[in-house]
Formats: C-alpha cells, structure tokens, sequence
C-alpha cells in the first residue's frame, strides 16, 4: 500500500510527555554470564532510551508532533540525547539542561538464548524539581496538546503538569510499570492507564487480573480505560461505559475473560481483538462496573525474527498514544498497539525498530476501515460471538 492511499495523520497531533531519557548502551550475548564470567558480545549498540523519550519517539515517527518535559545533563550523553530525540521530531524546547551533574543512562544486556533483557540503570543528577520549569513555560508545553503522558517518573514535577493539564481539560495517559512514590496522585488525574503484567494485582491486591482491572475503574473514577499488557500473550482491556446495559445481567470479569480467551484463533498470526458487549462486571469482594472487556493478542513472531524485547512496552505506549488522537476504537487500537510493539522487538534496542506511519506492515492496521483484522464481538454475553473481518 503506497502512503496515498493511508488516511492523514491526526489533525491534533501534539502530545506532551513528562518523563525519563537517558542513554542505553546495549551488549547482545548468547546467553546471560555466570558470575565471576567474561563473555563476549554478539552485537552492541548506543542509543538513547528512557520510557518517556521512546515513547514520545514511537509516537513521532508515526506523525505525532510530540513535546518532552525531562531534565539532561550537558555532558556528551546529554548532547547525544538531544541530537537524536530531535533527528526525530520530539520537541526537546521544554528540557531542563543541567550545566552541572550528569546525564541518566542504562547498561542492558539481551540474552539470545532466552530472549529477555536485563537493565542496570544509573539516574541522572540532579533530579528535576518543580521550580525548574517556569509557569509559562508549563503553559506553552501545554498549549494545543490533544493528549499529556506520563511514565511515573519525577512525580513531582508531573504532578505539577497534571494538575495543570486537569485544568484544562486535556486527556492524560500514564505508563503503570511499577508502584512509585507519587504515582496514586498521577492515577487518581489521568484518562488512561496502560500497566505492566504485574501492576494491576500489585496495586489493588485483588486475587486475579480481571478483578484488578474492575477494582482499578470503581477507585479511579476517571479513568476511561485501563490496559494490561502481557507480553507475547497480548493485552487485556477494560473499557468504561458511562451507559447502563441493554439489560440488568451481571457476569463475572474473570468468567468472561475465560470466555474471550476460548474464542481467541491460534491459526491467526498478526494482532487480533475480540470483545464483549457492554455489560455489568462484577467482582467478588469488590463491586460492579459498566463496560467492556477487550482481549488483544500478539503477534505471533517467527524465534528466528525476534531480537530484542526491549522498549517493547514504550512502543505499545507511543502507538497508543496516536491511537487516541486519531479516534481509533479499542477494537482497531489494541492490534495497531500490539504490531507497533513486535515490529520493536525486530531490533536491538528500544527504538531501532520503531515504524514509520507508512511502513508496509503497518498499512492494514491503519486503513479506514482494516480490512484485514479480524475482530471478534458478542453480540450478548449469552450469545455465540460473531466473527467481522
């Protein structure tokens, strides 16, 4: 498919991030080392990283015109930051440069045999403060941005952002990896959440996944949609609907899930959604919430092809992000989401496989009306579920 024939990139496309850069530097081996080991490396690699930064370029990339809120250094890392953030087209205009201090960066190393990597990270001195990004200058980040994320890092600061972005009634996204100081107040301002595996359960200490996400809607009550992302095993989504169901019926969140992960088609190798209707979650001990659960799966990649999972995540945040802007419902948003991210991990490093909009293999995901994604719906959680193509 030639770029004609895509659709335009969104007319809002300014997104401002608040969050961490940095610098990895990547060895690849053919297996971890044992301790008190000298291995030697089957690839290497310098680039820049951090969830915010690869994100925010996940985002440009596919037409976005993102704003970064962050703090480096002016050593040789902090420069080399900057160059390739703006070889991108993220606006660095908002960073906070140190003259002092040093600039964050993160040793991984990717193990070929298992296909995992490993982060040492080393924080950057000193920290942003909130007294270091001025009001107008705040305002200006902020002016014309159709969305505002966050990574739960330098909370102080973002909280500043958020509550400024709150009063103006712009949509904000935060990336729930871990438990953070400060992240609960980020949680109770923000739209959108899209967590790691462990996140949901860790937060809210409910007994299984499904329950964590209703239990995450009833105590944040603005959120309009929490993901869980789950590696190779796709996503989950629970989706708020402000509308009472057709009927009164209530099912179980975990019953129901079980019921989308029977329908899913393992013979289908690229991204797929499958959907419930919108009804009445319950989880026991928790409560109820109106709204629809989405599985997404994973593409299916070849072992051979898969190089290196990290900023996988940063990926599926950065395609989610200009999902958002360009209107996609769930349905078309979790596989365009979920290809984005293994099209990353075709590559070393967080943003060596980052997509173009135009590339090929994106192009069935971005079409009008994807014609070649297959999304499964019920029509009635009683009912068999219907197959569209």
């Amino acid at each position: 498919m030639s770029s004609d024939s895509l659709p335009p990139p969104p007319e809002d496309h300014i997104v401002l991030g608040c969050g961490s850069l940095g610098v990895d530097f990547l060895a690849a081996v053919a297996s971890f080392p044992k301790p008190d080991d000298k291995i030697r490396s089957t690839s290497s690699l310098v680039q820049g990283g951090g969830n915010a930064a690869n994100a925010l370029t996940c985002a440009a990339r596919l037409g976005l015109k993102p704003r970064l809120i962050s703090k480096v250094a002016n050593d040789a890392r902090g420069r080399s930051i900057l160059d390739e953030l703006e070889a991108d087209g993220v606006d660095t205009s908002f960073l906070i440069v140190s003259e002092g201090g040093t600039s964050s960066f993160t040793y991984v190393i990717v193990d070929n045999e298992t296909k995992t990597r490993t982060c040492i990270l080393s924080e950057g001195h000193p920290p942003l403060t909130p007294d270091e990004l001025s009001q107008s200058s705040l305002l200006r980040s902020l002016d014309g941005a159709r969305l505002v994320c966050f990574d739960g890092r330098m909370h102080n600061t973002a909280l500043v952002v958020a509550e400024e972005a709150a009063r103006k009634d712009i949509p904000m996204l935060v990336d729930a990896e871990r438990k953070r100081e400060g992240l609960d107040d980020l949680l109770k301002l923000v739209t959108y959440a899209i967590c790691s595996t462990k996140f949901p359960q860790a937060w809210t200490e409910a007994p299984c996944v499904s329950s964590a996400l209703v239990s995450m809607l009833l105590r944040l009550p603005n959120l309009k949609f929490v993901i869980v992302t789950l590696g190779e095993d796709g996503c989950i989504m629970l989706e708020r609907s402000a509308d009472e169901p057709p009927d009164s019926e209530e099912i179980d969140a975990e019953s129901l899930l079980q019921m989308l992960k029977e329908r899913k088609d393992d013979n289908v190798a690229l991204p797929t959604c499958i959907s419930s209707p919108v009804t009445k979650l319950t989880a026991k001990g928790i409560g109820a919430v109106n709204g629809r659960l989405l599985m997404g799966t994973a593409e299916k990649i070849p072992p051979a092809e898969i190089v290196d999972t990290t900023g996988a995540g940063d990926a599926f945040v950065g395609a989610t992000l200009y999902a958002i802007c360009a209107d996609m419902p769930p349905e078309k948003m979790l596989p365009f989401a979920s290809q984005v991210a293994a099209l990353c991990c075709r590559a070393l490093g967080a943003r060596t496989g980052l997509p173009p909009r135009t590339d090929p293999r994106l192009a069935p995901f971005l079409q009008r009306e994807s014609l070649h994604i297959p999304c499964q719906r019920f029509s009635s959680t009683t009912e068999k579920m219907t197959h569209h193509i």
